[in-house]
């Protein structure tokens, strides 16, 4: 580990003595993104928040994993529930869609998709779209959108990498790419193991147990005619993870042995005809599928603890744009999505759920001059189980001149209730034999264990279970940009999500062997907002400084105006007096964080060596009620805030080698009750090899 921190430390008085070259690490104005409007556009014409992140910088991070990566980025919160989540402008994980080349991934545990899932290896950049996206998206874009984009087929190279890391990690990867005349073909894959680790020393039960993560991915691309084209995408996803739990079981505490698996597969085929210069077409098939299975050796009144989960996506879809003038662009689409799930989670495994989506949206963009774009589109979703929501969205960009642009937009966005909400079933021995409950199935669950005499009490809020309301939000964002080139990139983006009928999670029982028992309630009325502010400065030819900032703020209204009434009361920790609560006493919704930001500094010279240090700041944030109100209001009820700085560093060893160190970590910052997947210090070696 001394070697890594004496590499980091010498490494600036290094490299400031070599030969310096012009590259720029941050994106650029004419860098061009697919997600923000469904078709190609360039940074510096889009009229919504997107940012963007390149290869290089996904290389020189050093990051193995999605969500290393997305921790460095302004706005973004890793959560640490159910896997590695993403919280974006205040809103949680099961609001921000995640794509991978265009499709979405599947397989949430608590709504919570585990970017650690997700391997960097061969992804060429990451875009990030913020604000509602549901009018080109649906659902799960309420929040926003991450769209991961591979290396695809049509290049020639061969290159792979192998890297060391401390809790014996290794991660290996190969990326093959050949262009045969027409035919265009790419063949990639990755692995990935550690032994874990505890933040706990001597305990039984490890923080993060050992593991192993595999992915294999191949395209193909067939040119047919100077019109016509077609592909086809594969990939498959595995991981496995020993379990060794410590269990409370009949008064006793015994150690529990098994695993845990999950296997994912995608399929993309499509065919593309370019009607003429103003016209292309795209018919797209998409089928993934997620199976998880979790095994434990210790048996209770539940029975063996033996969890399995299984789900289908099936999706068919017609994109059509059209170039009716120089100035505009007209895109329409339609497709159709079946969704099923079984699990004994739910019922049996046997018992097959299904929902059946079909959807058309529209969108139309117009120059008006040189200055002012103007973006409106719409989206309408016919759900089986729901009524049909239409989602509406507008957006537009005036450029001021050369250097400053002003852009705002407005959308509605919509979740309808998943079946993890409807249909839970599922009690998790692991940790502390909790139960949840979808609202379908909850009233009968109560009544179950209270006939069985499993029940201790129900809790208030049990009256309160209702049919869930799919919800549905108001995003406003509003932004000022001034890029100069090769000097100083800056932009400031206000947002505020008003969101009506929230899911949320809450206690309705208590079991006697003192379990927990959720249910999912809606939440009336809530808010998210704040601002947002980026820039990035290139010093010179060699360095790039990059820096981000965040203010949130969070509430539920229904408790705000509560609190103007003098209606809710708090405990004071010190004295145990019992005051009313002040409205700046409330810490809004639990898990945010007030205040975060980010600053790094990028170097890289003509040599090919290169250094890059990150500093990542996360204010405190609200975790759990311990006066009794329900509500986060006192300093006991946060987790404290914290600072991470990262670093790392290359050298470009002749035209097949790079060579690169790091340390993640480096003040060794851990929170095993709040951030248990932070495992301290990390220090790494990497080696890749282009050939």
């Amino acid at each position: 580990m001394r070697h890594f921190l004496l590499l980091f430390f010498l490494a600036p008085s290094i490299l400031f003595a070599q030969k310096k070259s012009d590259s720029l690490f941050n994106a650029s104005l004419d860098e061009v993104v697919v997600t923000a409007t469904r078709t190609p556009r360039t940074m510096g014409n889009l009229a919504i928040p997107v940012s963007l992140i390149n290869a290089k910088m996904l290389y020189q991070s050093g990051s193995l994993r999605l969500n290393d990566i997305l921790a460095e980025q302004t706005g973004l919160m890793i959560t640490d529930n159910f896997g590695k989540g993403i919280q974006m402008q205040g809103l949680s994980s099961e609001y921000t869609l995640i794509l991978l080349d265009g499709e979405p991934l599947i397989g949430r545990t608590g709504g919570v998709l585990d970017l650690s899932r997700i391997t960097i290896r061969n992804i060429k950049k990451i875009e990030i779209i913020k604000g509602p996206s549901s009018s080109l998206y649906g659902s799960e874009a309420m929040g926003g959108v991450i769209n991961i984009i591979t290396d695809r087929a049509g290049q020639n190279k061969t290159d792979a990498s192998l890297r060391y890391a401390r809790f014996g990690t290794i991660d290996g990867a190969v990326n093959f790419s050949r262009k045969y005349n027409q035919t265009d073909i790419q063949i990639a894959a990755n692995y990935n193991r550690s032994e874990g680790y505890s933040l706990k020393p001597f305990a039984i039960q490890k923080t993060v147990e050992p593991f192993w993560k595999s992915s294999q991915q191949f395209n193909l691309n067939q040119r047919i005619t100077e019109r016509w084209k077609t592909g086809l995408g594969l990939r498959l996803n595995n991981t496995y993870i020993d379990n060794s739990i410590a269990v409370q079981n009949l008064g006793s505490t015994i150690i529990s042995k098994g695993f845990e698996k999950n296997d994912e597969f995608n399929v993309t085929p499509y065919v593309q005809y370019q009607v003429d210069k103003k016209i292309k077409s795209v018919l797209r098939g998409y089928i993934t599928g997620f199976n998880a299975l979790q095994k434990l050796d210790v048996k209770d009144a539940y029975g063996a603890y033996n969890d399995q989960f299984k789900q289908l996506f099936a999706r068919v879809e017609q994109q059509t744009d059209i170039h009716p003038t120089q100035q505009s662009t007209l895109t329409l689409g339609a497709g159709i999505i079946r969704e099923q799930v079984s699990s004994n989670r739910y019922d049996s495994l046997s018992t097959v759920r299904n929902n059946q989506i079909a959807y058309l949206f529209a969108q139309h963009e117009h120059a008006f001059n040189s200055k002012l774009v103007v973006i409106g589109g719409a989206r309408f979703d016919a759900n089986k189980a729901y009524a049909s929501v239409l989602s509406p969205k507008i957006s537009f960009q005036y450029k001021i001149n050369s250097y400053w642009s002003f852009n705002a937009s407005y959308g509605r966005g919509f979740k309808a209730p998943d079946f993890r909400q409807l249909y839970l079933n599922f009690t998790n021995l692991a940790a502390g034999a909790y139960s949840v409950f979808g609202t379908e199935v909850a009233e009968a669950e109560i009544k179950r264990m209270t006939d069985a005499k499993l029940l201790e009490q129900t809790t208030d809020v049990f009256s309160k279970l209702s049919i869930l309301k799919p919800e549905t939000s108001g995003g406003l964002n509003v932004g000022i940009k001034y890029n100069h080139p090769q000097k100083l990139n800056v932009g400031l983006n206000i947002f505020r999500n008003d969101l009506s009928n929230m899911i949320v999670t809450d206690v309705i029982a208590f079991k006697r062997n003192g379990g927990q028992i959720y249910s999912y309630f809606n939440l009336k009325r809530a808010v998210t907002q704040g601002a947002e502010i980026n820039l990035s400065k290139q010093l010179n030819k060699a360095f790039n400084l990059q820096g981000g900032y965040q203010y949130l703020y969070t509430a539920d209204k229904d408790v705000l105006d509560a609190i103007r009434l003098g209606s809710v009361f708090q405990r004071d920790q010190s004295t145990n007096m019992v005051t009313r609560m002040k409205w700046v006493d409330y810490g809004g919704l639990p898990f945010r964080s007030k205040h975060s930001a980010n600053l790094k500094i990028y170097y890289e010279n003509a040599t090919g060596v290169f250094a890059t240090a990150r500093a990542m700041y996360r204010g405190r944030w609200g975790t759990m009620d311990l006066d009794g109100n329900g509500l986060i209001n006192r300093a006991d009820e946060y987790a404290q805030g914290y600072f991470q700085l990262n670093a790392s560093a290359g050298y470009q060893l002749n035209k097949y080698f790079k060579l690169m160190a790091g340390v993640d970590n480096i003040f060794n910052y851990k929170d095993i009750l709040n951030l248990p997947g932070n495992p301290g210090r990390v220090g790494y070696v990497d080696l890749q090899i282009n050939f």
